[in-house]
């Protein structure tokens, strides 16, 4: 098991009001495995992703993260998780516009303290991989959207992480290119036995997914 919650729920206040984002999901999700997480706008997928990446606290309930709970954990504990054992993709892509695809993809790495060498290596295989040999040294403004998300695809995946969360990876793309994305996310989950969790409204992603779920008012619901 690489993520369990139990009852876990996210309440936001607004006004006078609390907005209930997230209401008492528990899900277990094993290793090596491809979910996807389907819902409209504003039913708390987004929210859900941020809880199980660290990169939000919950109202109430727990994140078991390979076993140890991180519910609680102090934020310099928690960026360390995020930065060795969780990649992120996002809708937006997130690349810094500054940085070559290259360095981009190096990034992680550098946080990481590994040797500049080894990042060098490592992230040239990795955007082999995605088919980006040949640009390498261009700046995000000069790729386009579907070369932009395959280097954000190699860079979640730079620091080996045991979980990838992908916030509507397809969502900026047209339907050949979302298809190319979708193949590419699939198949290295498989090679590199990560688990990958997708929140999309995307039904590509969906066709592929091991296990499918559905959420709406901050419910989440296990599909057939």
């Amino acid at each position: 098991m690489i993520v369990k919650t139990i009852e876990l729920t996210r309440t936001y206040r607004r006004g006078p009001s609390h907005i209930v984002a997230v209401n008492k999901v528990n899900i277990e999700v094993e290793k090596a495995t491809f979910i996807s997480i389907i819902g409209p706008s504003g039913s708390g997928k987004t929210t859900l992703l941020n809880l199980i990446g660290l990169n939000d606290h919950p109202t109430s309930g727990k994140i078991l993260f390979m076993g140890k709970d991180v519910s609680r954990l102090a934020d310099r504990e928690r960026r360390k998780i995020r930065l060795q054992s969780i990649g992120f993709i996002f809708q937006t892509f997130n690349l810094l516009p500054t940085l070559t695809a290259l360095e981009n993809v190096e990034l992680p790495m550098a946080l990481a303290n590994v040797p500049h060498k080894v990042q060098r290596k490592k992230a040239l295989k990795l955007l082999g991989k995605v088919g980006l040999t040949n640009r390498l040294q261009h700046l995000p403004r000069e790729l386009s959207m579907g070369e932009t998300q395959r280097v954000a695809v190699a860079r979640a995946l730079a620091n080996d992480p045991s979980l990838i969360l992908a916030d509507e990876p397809t969502g900026e793309l047209d339907s050949k290119t979302a298809t190319e994305i979708v193949n590419l996310l699939f198949t290295l989950s498989k090679e590199h036995k990560t688990t990958v969790i997708v929140a999309t409204h995307d039904e590509k992603i969906v066709e592929v997914a091991d296990t499918v779920y559905t959420i709406q008012d901050g419910r989440l619901r296990l599909e057939g």
